[in-house]
């Protein structure tokens, strides 16, 4: 059982925005460069190499020894099992693309976050892990 402190929406939202940034900087150079220089393959290849960026950002950092990305190091928190240990490179694979459902779903698996007891979106629930505050 988890026993630290769980993270909320708003800190996980401004820890995605920045997350989201530094992804999106890359993710757009390489998505126009393929679409300018091989037209619609182009940028279909590029949407595949954006997802494949994102991926590996997320899942990498998530099962490394800090349990963060960028932006979760930046407001203080990690993702933990239901142990509270750390995860799996192939666990944070699996949290990472469940954040889809949590998408299509008029982003209901999200703002779930808000309002579960311990502050888990739908993603977190699929994956069994949780969001919570690092110690400093």
């Amino acid at each position: 059982m988890v026993s630290d402190k769980y993270a909320g929406f708003w800190i996980r939202l401004g820890a995605y925005l920045l997350d989201s940034l530094i992804v999106s900087v890359p993710s757009l150079i390489i998505f126009f460069v393929l679409s300018f220089s091989m037209g619609f393959m182009g940028m279909i290849l590029g949407i595949i190499v954006s997802v494949i960026i994102g991926w590996i950002y997320n899942a990498s950092l998530e099962s490394s020894e800090k349990q963060a990305t960028i932006g979760k190091q930046a407001v203080s928190v990690k993702v933990v099992d239901y142990k509270g240990k750390r995860i799996s490179f192939g666990l944070a694979t699996g949290r990472y693309f469940a954040k889809i459902l949590s998408a299509l779903i008029i982003l209901i698996g999200f703002f779930m976050i808000g309002f579960t007891e311990k502050k888990q979106g739908l993603h977190d629930y699929i994956a069994n892990t949780y969001v919570v505050e690092a110690k400093k």
